[in-house]
């Protein structure tokens, strides 16, 4: 039986959002207590291009806050590298929030998840009805692989980039933890207030 304590979510964020997420919690850009000075790192027009796209259950996926299933993703790759216009962000500015999907139906959380990129036309969206078979839903063996250019398997990044997505504000007291590059990174966590637990894992950087 799947244990849901052991399945984790992973949400990256600058550094500097941090104090903000200890207030609030994480936080959609639309909330009324959305972050007004929140530092974004991610692809803009990849944002954009997903905010109007609609899923089955009939509602816009930019509405929802997405995390992926591990960590080392091709989008981390972009953000650190600065590939498509994207400004380079150092790793030391980048913080996994991570939560536990049993967190999320604990705290009431509505969800839907994907066995691939969301907005790739081959990818299926599932619910609350489905979680329990998640282990057999999404290919945990493809989001954990550190290299997804395989020309045996043309479908493994699309399979890596399953997608876990919140349709509301996160509490902190959802937030299990986090991971981060350094110990400076993590001294400067626990100096903003984290009481949480910090691992230092710079395997999940590039």
């Amino acid at each position: 039986m799947t244990d849901l304590n052991k399945i984790y979510l992973f949400r990256m964020t600058h550094i500097d959002n941090i104090p903000h997420i200890l207030k609030c919690g994480i936080t959609h850009v639309s909330s009324p207590n959305c972050n007004k000075q929140y530092i974004p790192i991610g692809d803009s027009s990849l944002i954009n291009s997903r905010a109007g796209f609609i899923m089955p259950n009939g509602k816009k996926i930019g509405t929802y806050i997405p995390f992926y299933f591990w960590g080392r993703m091709p989008m981390l790759y972009v953000i650190q590298k600065g590939f498509n216009n994207v400004a380079v962000t150092n790793p030391e500015n980048i913080v996994y929030c991570v939560l536990t999907i049993a967190k999320v139906i604990e705290h009431k959380l509505e969800f839907v998840f994907t066995n691939g990129h969301a907005v790739d036309q081959y990818s299926d969206f599932f619910g609350i009805t489905d979680i329990a078979q998640i282990e057999n839903i999404v290919d945990f063996n493809a989001v954990k692989t550190q290299y997804w250019k395989n020309d045996n398997d043309l479908d493994l990044k699309r399979r890596k980039e399953a997608e876990f997505l919140i349709g509301c504000d996160i509490p902190v007291t959802a937030i299990a933890g986090y991971i981060v590059y350094s110990e400076n990174a993590c001294v400067k966590l626990q100096q903003m207030g984290v009481k949480n637990e910090i691992r230092i894992n710079n395997n999940f950087y590039f």
